[in-house]
């Protein structure tokens, strides 16, 4: 559901705050590294503190109307245009065009680009190449895989995307389950339970 996605943003920033990703384009051999650009940087902490600020609102609101809706959904069409032209003139924006913190920005707002999925696969894509250079995230990389494939109605391979079944939060299907945990410690996400506290938490019914 909707309400769901927008709280799982949620999730993602705050369960990540521990770590600091380093993303950024994968260079051929011998290409310079791009100049820090530190007016991208701020832009992109601003495009994320308007993703972040609606979707904290979210989580305190059990019954959104259209109007809210409408208004998140607005705000993550804006945000994914804006990357596309931001990824069009610099490629994968990473640590050294835009830092540590930045990167993480920049994934976070590609990770909910929900409505194209095609540009989310294009993205999977130079984030893994980010990856094969040692500039990158693993644990990003493990989001945005799992989020491609789950939307694909298929298989995710870390865990990291849940559904409310029943009304109880439980993982997307996850492949070769049995060894989730190794390919989460692999990649430094903490173990199936750990993470399915963190949610049980995140999500407990708010007391009146």
């Amino acid at each position: 559901m909707f309400r769901t996605k927008f709280a799982c943003g949620v999730f993602l920033i705050l369960a990540t705050l521990s770590y600091h990703p380093q993303t950024v384009r994968a260079e051929k051999d011998g290409e310079a590294k791009p100049e820090r650009d530190e007016e991208l940087r701020q832009e992109l902490f601003k495009m994320v503190k308007e993703d972040q600020d609606f979707r904290k609102e979210m989580l305190k609101t059990s019954n959104p109307d259209a109007e809210t809706l409408k208004k998140g959904k607005d705000i993550d069409r804006k945000n994914t245009v804006r990357m596309k032209e931001i990824i069009k003139k610099h490629g994968w924006p990473g640590k050294s065009l835009v830092g540590d913190d930045g990167a993480h920005a920049a994934w976070l707002l590609v990770q909910h680009a929900d409505e194209d999925r095609e540009f989310q696969k294009r993205c999977l894509t130079l984030l893994e190449r980010a990856v094969q250079a040692k500039q990158a995230s693993g644990i990003d990389l493990a989001y945005l895989t799992d989020r491609v494939l789950v939307a694909e109605n298929k298989k995710q391979v870390y865990g990291t995307q849940f559904r409310s079944v029943d009304g109880k939060l439980e993982p997307n299907p996850i492949e070769d389950e049995k060894n989730v945990d190794r390919r989460r410690k692999e990649v430094g996400l903490p173990s199936m339970d750990e993470y399915r506290k963190m949610m049980a938490e995140m999500y407990k019914p708010k007391k009146k």
